[in-house]
This record gives structure tokens, sequence and C-alpha cells, in this order.
């Protein structure tokens, strides 16, 4: 008896559905990654600024802090919904959402980044004569840049995720294909998409931690420094007599 096709069978792991819906996979992983791309820039765009003016004007960090905490408790479905009256459903509603969702952490991230900057460093670049915008560009925000790379790691990969509730829109990438294959109990979409953006949180949270590897050199070399002189102190420790 000739062995049925896996796509009759409605099996979890099915060839047959990788070679004959590749495009639609494609499609979805594009529209996916675009989306999440999108909402991660705009939402270190809006959040630059308003951590720089927490920063500035302290008596305003309480409440930028408060505001972006309160729009990250609210449920996506919510969010969803409130914003539908200013966007549709569109394409926009999801980005608008997620980046609404990403101001929490960056925020806080970028902030904290810069307010960790040593004064020592401030003050030798006011002494070489930086104004407040060169001081910010070429001192601040490069020895903030751990912190912040930090924080778009954790939106990135916590976008991936949120963005399949744009399904609900039709614009969840491949969260669009897990929520057909649940109505349709089609186990191979399902478990494929599923996977699919799992690979993609990982490879996006891998990439970015290179960049900040890349980005960062002096952060390795003072581990480095770090866990060599625990290692000597320990060794002096234990060398002591008793």
């Amino acid at each position: 008896m000739a062995k049925q096709n896996c796509l009759v069978t409605n099996d979890w792991i099915c060839g047959e559905y990788l070679r004959t819906r590749s495009q639609e996979l494609i499609d979805a992983t594009l529209q996916h990654v675009g989306i999440t791309l999108a909402s991660v820039a705009i939402g270190v765009a809006v959040s630059l600024p308003l951590a720089l003016l927490a920063r500035r004007w302290r008596f305003l960090a309480g409440p930028i802090l408060g505001v972006t905490t309160v729009l990250y408790s609210i449920p996506s479905l919510a969010m969803f919904s409130l914003l539908l009256p200013f966007f549709g459903l569109s394409v926009s509603l999801v980005v608008t959402g997620l980046v609404l969702y990403s101001l929490t952490v960056l925020v806080r991230n970028i902030l904290a980044g810069l307010q960790a900057v040593p004064d020592e460093a401030r003050d030798a670049a006011k002494g070489m004569g930086y104004g407040p915008l060169r001081l910010l560009w070429e001192v601040e925000l490069p020895l903030a840049l751990p912190a912040l790379l930090a924080g778009v790691r954790i939106t990135t990969v916590s976008t991936v995720a949120l963005t399949t509730v744009g399904a609900i829109v039709d614009y969840g990438g491949l969260g669009t294909l897990i929520l057909d294959g649940l109505d349709t109990t089609f186990k191979a979409q399902v478990l494929t998409a599923s996977v699919l953006c799992v690979l993609l949180a990982v490879v996006a949270d891998l990439l970015l931690l290179g960049l900040q590897r890349w980005l960062t050199p002096w952060t390795r070399v003072h581990r480095i420094r770090t866990s060599r002189a625990s290692r000597k102190a320990a060794v002096a420790k234990v060398a002591e007599p008793a």
C-alpha cells in the first residue's frame, strides 16, 4: 500500500508542506521581519529624545517612565482595539502598537546608560571645548551604547513574539499562518510557522549580540581584566597561611 501524503494525513512534520507552501512561508517571514525592524527602529527614534528629556529635566523622568510602563501593561488585543479608530485595519496599526510596547524597555535602558556615564568623562570633554551636542554624540552615547543595545536586544526579541498578535488584523507575519493553521487544524502549518518564529527571535538576538560586542570592544577588555583580578584575589586568599 502506497504511503499517504503527509498533507492528507495532516501530520505535524510534513516535508510536502514545505515544498508546496515555500513561497507563502517566505512572504510571511519577510512581513514578520519588516514589521519587527520598523517597530524597533521607530521605537529607538522615539525613546532617545524621551530619555534625553528625562535625563535633562529630572521632574519629567517619573511621568515619562510611568506612562511607558502603563502602555506596556495594556493587553495587546486591547491596545490594537484602542488604535483601530486611528489606523484602521492596516500594518500601521500593528507597528504603532509594537512601538508603544517597546518604549518602556528602551527608555529605561537608554536613561540608565546615560546616567552611568562618569562625570569625569563629561568634565574632560567640556574642558576640551565640547558643546552639548558634540558631548552627547561623541562621549555620552558611545559610553551608553552597551545599555542601549541591551535594550534593543530585549525589545527585538519581544517584538518578534508580539508581532504574531497582528494576525488578528491580518498583518501578523508568521502569526497569520499560525492563526489560520489553528482555525483549520492544519498541524504542519502551525508547527512550521511557530518554529520559524522562534528561530527569528534566536537569530535576531545572536546578531544583535554580535553587533553589541563589535561596537563595544572595551566592555570585553573590562570583563577580562575583572575576571583576572578576581582569580588573582582568589589564589592569594587560598595561599594565605592559616
